[in-house]
């Protein structure tokens, strides 16, 4: 007799996705409305009814590298429609989260960011670490006093000491990603070949990054998003949130290239041109958008959260993490600034503090959060469009067909 391999249902999993918000899977009866009437679903081995049958029997290491989680943008279609309010796009969502979870290493600082018993822990962290650096290397001055007669950042907390914990956090980020990203698209593809997904048996990254343009012009349209019918509202707070960190990150990095530019070109630290700038400045504009847009789309998500039909999507804390870290950031930032205005300088030194913290937050917790989900779509969706999904089933189908012996 043949070996036969015998499916072993990982339990762990299975529970670990019922705390995450899939609690209703085993609602699930495998009618496939799902997949009829998700908008976004490709026509051949559409999801998410296929992975609602996998999460069933716990098959973690195969959902976990199905380029089709990530296709999904959790609009709610499929789980408004389900009859027995099994809630598949929640079910997606949480396989999502585990899978940044398994890839995002260190696997302790990944269960930290999930866990809202740790978030006290989060928050103490970089606290100490800027006071205690600060400390050490003389760059923090609790009694500031005044430049040019206003108020500055740079006397409280000096830029020097901003940059020492940030650009490492900033690589220490990038790093992270591209572990997880090089084991999670090798995973992918071996999961896509075994599946049929892909047309090319090799990998190469040279030709996926020439699919990029295209799907990074579809995720800054926010196309998929405004196919839903749910939740169409999505893609307005989603891309205020995105344009609002694109325009932050420029922001950031006109200071930093102004003020280390300048820094060398004058020859002295004092004489460099800091921060902050006019009102009047363009890059101060450009600040000033980003910022509300991130406090417009965070309050936007968090009304949407508190008001929406658990039938549709049930919020759990990566949820409020993310809701919580975008709105921290904008209130922080757009405050420090309110008060530095209205020369409370003390105010201004707590509000920039705070703000640190935030965004020291952004930097090191990002890759194990939700907000990681930016990037491993982004990636997921260039991949499924090097690999041709649609084209290699559909081969794959046409090849099964003619080897099928004919009728007699």
């Amino acid at each position: 007799m043949a070996d036969r391999k015998l499916l072993q249902p990982d339990v762990e999993f299975i529970n670990s996705l019922g705390e995450r918000g899939a609690d209703t899977l085993k609602k699930c009866y495998q009618c496939a409305t799902c997949s009829v009437v998700c908008p976004i679903s490709p026509d051949n081995k559409p999801f998410p009814r296929k992975e609602m049958i996998a999460a069933s029997w716990g098959l973690s290491d195969e959902l976990v590298s199905d380029v089709d989680v990530w296709l999904c943008h959790q609009c709610g279609d499929c789980s408004a429609k389900c009859p027995r309010g099994a809630r598949p796009g929640d079910v997606l969502g949480s396989i999502r989260s585990l899978a940044i979870e398994r890839y995002a290493k260190p696997g302790w600082l990944a269960r930290m960011v999930n866990d809202p018993k740790k978030l006290p822990l989060l928050v103490l962290f970089p606290t100490v670490l800027f006071i205690v650096v600060g400390l050490i290397t003389g760059l923090l001055d609790f009694t500031p006093a005044l430049r040019h007669g206003h108020i500055s950042h740079g006397m409280f907390f000096s830029s020097w000491l901003v940059d020492i914990i940030f650009v490492p956090s900033l690589f220490f980020a990038v790093a992270v990603f591209a572990l997880a990203l090089k084991g999670f698209v090798t995973d992918m593809h071996e999961n896509a070949v075994r599946t049929g997904k892909v047309m090319k048996k090799e990998l190469s990254w040279m030709d996926m990054i020439k699919s990029a343009p295209g799907v990074l012009l579809t995720i800054l349209r926010h196309d998929k998003f405004s196919e839903c019918g749910e939740n169409k509202d999505r893609a307005t707070t989603h891309m205020m949130v995105l344009f609002g960190f694109i325009g932050l990150f420029i922001v950031t990095g006109i200071f930093f290239l102004v003020l280390y530019g300048s820094m060398i070109y004058f020859g002295s630290y004092e004489e460099a041109w800091h921060s902050p700038y006019s009102q009047l400045n363009p890059v101060k504009w450009l600040a000033n958008v980003s910022g509300l847009a991130l406090l417009v789309g965070s309050l936007v998500m968090a009304k949407n959260r508190l008001f929406k039909d658990e039938k549709i999507a049930k919020s759990t804390y990566k949820d409020w993490f993310l809701i919580g870290l975008v709105f921290g950031l904008a209130v922080t930032g757009l405050g420090t600034e309110l008060t530095r205005l209205a020369g409370l300088a003390t105010d201004t030194y707590i509000l920039y503090f705070i703000h640190l913290i935030f965004v020291f937050a952004t930097f090191v917790y990002t890759p194990y959060s939700k907000l990681a989900h930016l990037v491993y779509r982004t990636v997921a969706m260039i991949y499924a469009d090097w690999a041709g999904r649609e084209e290699a089933i559909k081969a794959a189908a046409e090849e099964a067909a003619k080897a099928e012996p004919s009728a007699a």
